[in-house]
């Protein structure tokens, strides 16, 4: 006998396994959502909103210094350490309230806080000493930050993303190690709220840009801000109150000593006391679940993975998403239903943005480019800065990706999925009215060279507003 039984398991209560339980009871069915904390997301406790926190500091003071360039003229511009650190901690904190008061809104019954583990396929055990009987069960216990072995043993001074927004004050230096999303935006938060910083990646790219020309304009912009130390193996040792990085790469090694190390290498899916191995689903040689992306299904099993956990697409919106597919099927099982997955996009939050949507460019596309380093608008406001690459279809023009780094681009990438979604083409979108003066603006050249490049297009804007 079982101490509960349900049509619907999800084990963790994070974005995904909120949409999963969400829509499962939607579907009518009797769920049990299991988590042993209920703190509320990881995007309101350690993700997107404390570090946009950071960065949205890191920019007042960036404009502060910027002043004079329109005539107004700030003096001993200051950084409080411990007020921005403060403010990062007492707004993450609302937001963090506000996803744990959305527990209340679950039917009573519905959350058990405990730790679950497989037992068999459908059953599961709590460390709570109870046991469950679920006919479907959703996975969805998120990711977790690893410190890999050469930056072990280093103690208090050593952070993740998930305790770097605890520190009472801004350290003096600091070295990022990993340039992905969170290393890249927290690294440039940091030197530009004084913070002396060093990034180190073993990559030789950022951003996963692969067009040269691009990716030597982000290199040299970032670079502005922080040293980047790219191509390179490191690893650390601590030296009494400092942390000393030694790196080689290129033909030469250096070392240099830093008052805190941030470990950025990603976020492995955090299976640990799961039982995976129990629950009769095939895994990768990594130790993740193989599973079906429209269906989120592993293989022909009632169990459906989501979100972070599915270590596939680590992003907010693509983690409700899953949690829906994943929570709609665990619900109607055995009756699947495959879902069209939404265009990728994803975005850097540097300074400028870094948004990548749709198809990457290649040889079989149109390639077309609007340089922001002259653009009207961006001058006004002292941005001027960065390029959008628009990748086309050549039989017609039809939109299939863009890739932006300039100044608007996480409002303007909006643009680009709308339309992407919407099959349009260069010529359709052009037709559309584009307000002057707007950073908008600024992409008609590369939509105009797409037209051109397609005998097909037929009648668009030919004309060039000003300041365009």
């Amino acid at each position: 006998m079982f101490d509960l039984s349900c049509d619907v398991a999800v084990i963790g209560a994070g974005t995904a396994g909120l949409g999963a339980a969400r829509r499962a009871l939607r579907e009518g069915a009797k769920v049990l959502l299991i988590d042993d904390k209920f703190a509320g997301t990881m995007c309101a406790n350690v993700g997107c909103m404390p570090s946009k926190l950071l960065i949205a500091a890191s920019k007042a003071a960036d404009h502060a210094r910027r002043g004079a360039l329109f005539g107004v003229r700030v003096s001993d511009v200051s950084i409080d350490g411990k007020a921005v650190m403060q403010r990062v901690r007492d707004e993450r904190d609302r937001f963090a309230a506000s996803t744990r008061k959305s527990f209340e809104d679950f039917p009573e019954g519905t959350l058990i806080k405990a730790r679950a583990r497989f037992t068999a396929p459908g059953e599961l055990a709590l460390d709570d000493g109870r046991t469950i009987k679920a006919k479907a069960i959703v996975v969805a216990t998120g990711g977790t930050p690893k410190i890999p072995e050469a930056f072990s043993g280093l103690g208090d001074l050593c952070f993740t993303h998930e305790t770097i927004f605890e520190l009472p004050d801004l350290p003096k230096s600091m070295a990022v190690i990993g340039a992905g999303p969170i290393g890249l935006e927290l690294a440039q938060a940091f030197a530009r709220l004084g913070v002396k910083v060093s990034l180190f990646d073993d990559s030789e790219t950022l951003g996963g840009v692969d067009d040269p020309h691009l990716q030597a304009m982000i290199q040299d912009t970032l670079s502005e801000d922080m040293m980047l130390c790219l191509g390179v193996t490191s690893r650390a040792h601590r030296n009494n109150d400092q942390i000393v990085v030694t790196y080689e790469g290129k033909g030469h090694s250096a070392s240099e000593s830093v008052d805190i190390l941030l470990v950025a290498t990603g976020r492995p899916p955090q299976f640990d006391g799961l039982d995976l191995e129990k629950a009769g689903i095939a895994c990768d040689d990594k130790g993740t679940p193989l599973y079906d992306q429209q269906t989120m299904q592993c293989g022909t099993a009632p169990i459906f993975l989501a979100g972070d956990a599915a270590a596939d697409r680590p992003i907010l919106h693509e983690a409700s998403a899953e949690g829906s597919i994943a929570g709609r099927n665990a619900a109607t099982f055995p009756k699947v239903t495959p879902t069209q997955r939404m265009i990728p996009f994803s975005m850097v939050f540097s300074q400028p943005v870094l948004a990548r949507i749709g198809e990457e460019p290649s040889n079989d596309h149109i390639i077309a480019r609007a340089s922001y380093g002259d653009q009207g608008r961006a001058k006004v406001d002292g941005e001027a800065i960065g390029e959008v690459q628009i990748v086309a279809d050549p039989s017609d023009g039809r939109l299939l990706g863009a890739i932006l780094f300039c100044p608007g681009a996480e409002h303007m990438a909006h643009l680009f999925v709308a339309a992407i979604s919407a099959g349009l083409t260069a010529s359709q979108m052009l037709s559309h009215p584009f307000y002057h003066p707007t950073l908008e603006e600024g992409l008609k050249p590369a939509l105009r060279e797409i037209c051109s490049r397609v005998p097909s297009s037929g009648d668009y804007d030919r004309t060039s507003a000003p300041g365009g």
